[in-house]
């Protein structure tokens, strides 16, 4: 048995996801869909598949398992609920939303279809991330007292120029509703949820957009540790992190690379702990940026064809809407905000 797939949204990610599905033998792409028809046409000219130029009329006229939502940020919400009723499983790029008010929506009408939701989150699978998730779980950091992330990426005036919603509050998020956003998703899912945030911003270089290119922001954990967010697209010439670092008394874990995929600090007490092959734990090349999609797929097809639990908490989900909408919110009240 296969699961037939349908993508609404031609934009960055979504050669990420074609590439994902077909390495993974349990999925059948049958159909994708634009607003702006022609890229749609170019896509399924290519892959020899159906095209459309609107969620209903795909969903009139395809069968299908399994939906992703590829849109713009702000739109999620939105498309999420012209398909609820008509497709059981339902995958949404991140970040799901970028406001708590309209993330509870989709809950309610995932409630009310019974729908499965997975949110892309496939830096969670890269092997050094997973190894920290396990070092945690085994309290092998003891009692952490602080946790960070640096997101130091290049994001030129082209790549804003590319479509109308990049840099705008309501569809893009800025640097932490889009780019931070998996990093912001790592903190909270190896350290819980956050309880205030400051947050301060500019815009660095690149013109003619609304949101801060570059945020610094501190952070309060319900469990009484702190952290820190630095994340900028106005680092020139190229990229140069993605990282995250947790700290705690009995050990330093640091995880840098492009993406989160590189095992570069691994310090404890405990000596034996320490003992490991981290050659093992570097990401090959399919983890790094774009590639643990296929991991992703891959858990998503347990689901759906084994019946095993979805492995997202949409609790946390939550959890993560919260600090990117908080930081924002900090950014243009200028003033600690606290969280529920």
């Amino acid at each position: 048995m296969s699961i037939k797939i349908g993508l609404i949204g031609c934009g960055r990610i979504l050669n990420k996801h074609i590439s994902a599905i077909n390495k993974n033998s349990l999925f059948l792409l049958k159909a994708v869909c634009d607003i702006n028809y022609s890229k749609a046409k170019k896509v399924s000219k290519k892959l020899k598949i159906n095209s459309y130029n609107s969620i209903n009329s795909m969903m009139k006229n395809e069968y299908l398992d399994a939906v992703s939502i590829l849109t713009e940020s702000g739109n999620h919400p939105k498309h999420f609920k012209k398909v609820s009723d008509k497709v059981k499983n339902i995958i949404i790029e991140k970040p799901v939303s970028l406001f708590e008010k309209d993330l509870i929506e989709i809950i309610k009408f995932s409630k009310k279809n019974k729908n499965n939701i997975f949110i892309v989150k496939q830096n969670r699978f890269n092997p050094p991330v997973q190894l920290l998730m396990n070092a945690i779980k085994k309290n092998y950091l003891g009692k952490i007292h602080s946790c960070s992330s640096i997101v130091r990426w290049s994001r030129d005036q082209r790549y804003y120029n590319q479509a109308k919603w990049r840099g705008t509050n309501k569809l893009d998020g800025g640097v932490i509703g889009n780019q931070a956003s998996h990093h912001i998703d790592l903190l909270t899912w190896l350290n819980g949820p956050v309880s205030s945030i400051y947050a301060i911003g500019k815009k660095s270089i690149v013109k003619n957009i609304q949101t801060k290119d570059t945020v610094n922001a501190n952070l309060k954990f319900k469990n009484g540790s702190i952290g820190y967010i630095e994340a900028t697209t106005a680092t020139r010439p190229n990229d140069l992190e993605g990282s995250i670092t947790f700290l705690g008394d009995k050990g330093s874990v640091k995880i840098g690379g492009f993406a989160c995929n590189k095992l570069t600090t691994w310090k404890f007490n405990n000596k034996e702990i320490e003992k490991i092959n981290k050659n093992k734990y570097a990401s090959k090349p399919r983890d790094v940026y774009g590639y643990g999609h296929y991991d992703f797929y891959k858990k998503v097809s347990n689901v759906i064809l084994k019946k095993e639990k979805n492995f997202i908490n949409i609790k946390q989900i939550i959890s993560t809407t919260r600090v990117i909408e908080g930081i924002n919110k900090s950014l243009k009240l200028n003033k600690i905000i606290k969280l529920k």
